[in-house]
């Protein structure tokens, strides 16, 4: 760990270690936003409905793919930040390389068996008889790369949970930088449409993979991926997963969400999926800022709670709660002011842009919502408290189901569109009940401890 980046975790001014290990990875990651926009925008070029609806069906392939991969570098990431505030330098080396070669592993796994079921998978992901072939070929693609998918977002939180948010910014650059230049020359030159599109993902992966890798092993003073670290014990396996399997949940969860609005969508229409999908990119905007802000501080909450110093890490939870909400009014704002120009960018068919301003309406509202519910989880994580983590994780995608089948039972097509918004308003209202339960016991045990000394 570089003395700055250790500077600030435990001694910076909160407004400025947030900002040190959260605007780079938010940056990052609306850089990646930008990205997954153009990359539809380019799929919209080729002004096939089938193919657009592909990608939108395909996109929970991609979302298992990083769920897995934060499987192992959020909880490998948070269990190095607190090994690092107990100074416990040569466990954290064998977790980072635990993390490297078991989500390679993992990956080439999920690649071989989920490759051989590419049929029911693509049946499973929604897709009818206009866009199966589409989005089994993308999805296929996205599964030959999955081991670099995987294993480049596991590094990505390693090298943050030593305070490196620059590096980590610098990887998401590169990816974003060699999609920007394959999507183009593999979608419209080479003519590979949607698999273009998906091996232009896993090029971009590969990049960065090998940028984090270089860094951990030349640059980095107290993580590494030398194979010499890699060590499979049952305390590593203990504290990546028990809050790695609360990330993983969460993705799937949001997967089962989405294969659910799916599938009531598709009922609508192409029309209706290709609306969502656009929204989607588009409200993700804010919402990735704030996931680069509530994840970014993970590494500065771990290290302090695990370090006692529990009023620097209840300010860092103060101000990133403040921020979320002014970031997420700011930016929902502007977007809403110019919704139907925005929508103009992706498609020149009236129904779909109306679909898509009223969808994306409701989704800016959900978003406030889900970046507090974000900061919830990510506070858990961070001080390895796997029940309330997979509490918040699971809670989601048990509360819209019933959400969305009420609403679309009762007020059809509208009730689909803001059954995400509902649903993101109960989740939130759980995670503050957890918060303050939470809140209260860490207070206490504070207070025990100040009286024992």
């Amino acid at each position: 760990m570089k003395q700055t980046d250790e500077f600030y975790l435990t001694k910076a001014s909160i407004p400025k270690a947030i900002a040190h290990l959260s605007i780079p990875m938010m940056l990052g990651m609306s850089v990646g936003v930008i990205y997954n926009i153009i990359n539809a925008f380019f799929i919209g070029m080729l002004h096939d409905t089938s193919m657009l609806t592909a990608v939108t069906l395909g996109l929970p392939m991609f979302t298992i793919l990083m769920a897995i991969g934060n499987m192992f570098g959020v909880g490998g990431g948070a269990y190095i930040s607190r090994l690092l505030g107990k100074k416990e330098n040569s466990q954290a080396k064998q977790v980072s390389a635990f993390v490297l070669y078991g989500s390679l592993a993992l990956g080439i796994i999920c690649a071989s068996i989920l490759g051989l079921m590419i049929n029911p998978v693509t049946h499973f992901l929604g897709a009818d008889a206009a866009s199966f072939l589409h989005t089994r070929n993308y999805t296929l693609a996205l599964l030959i790369c999955s081991p670099f998918i995987i294993a480049n977002f596991a590094l990505e939180q390693v090298v943050r949970a030593e305070g490196a948010s620059k590096i980590s910014m610098n990887g998401m650059f590169i990816s974003t930088i060699v999609n920007l230049i394959f999507d183009p020359l593999l979608i419209l030159y080479f003519d590979f449409n949607v698999v273009g599109a998906a091996v232009s993902v896993g090029l971009a992966s590969a990049f960065s993979l090998v940028y984090y890798a270089w860094y951990l092993e030349k640059k980095s003073a107290y993580l590494s991926i030398h194979f010499k670290w890699f060590r499979v014990t049952k305390g590593t396996i203990s504290n990546v997963f028990k809050i790695g399997v609360s990330e993983l949940l969460l993705s799937l969860f949001l997967i089962v969400t989405t294969l659910i609005l799916n599938y009531y969508s598709i009922s609508y229409g192409e029309g209706v999926v290709a609306g969502f999908g656009v929204a989607l990119r588009v409200v993700q905007l804010p919402e990735f800022i704030c996931m680069g802000l509530y994840m970014g501080i993970i590494p500065l909450l771990a290290y302090n709670y695990s370090a006692g110093n529990i009023a620097r890490f209840e300010k860092a939870i103060r101000f990133t709660a403040i921020s979320i909400g002014l970031i997420v009014l700011v930016i929902s704002s502007l977007v809403f002011l110019f919704r139907f120009q925005v929508m103009h960018l992706f498609s020149e068919s009236p129904s779909v842009i109306m679909l898509g301003v009223h969808i994306m309406v409701a989704m800016l509202i959900s978003s406030l919502f889900s970046g507090f519910t974000g900061l919830f989880t990510s506070t858990f994580q961070a001080i390895g408290k796997a029940i309330p983590a997979t509490i918040m994780s699971v809670s989601q995608g048990i509360i819209f189901i019933p959400v969305i089948m009420l609403g679309q039972y009762y007020f059809g097509l509208v009730g689909v569109i803001w059954s995400l918004t509902a649903t993101e308003i109960l989740t939130c209202i759980i995670g503050v009940t957890l918060f303050t339960i939470y809140n209260i016991k860490i207070a206490s045990s504070t207070k025990a401890k100040d009286l024992a000394v």
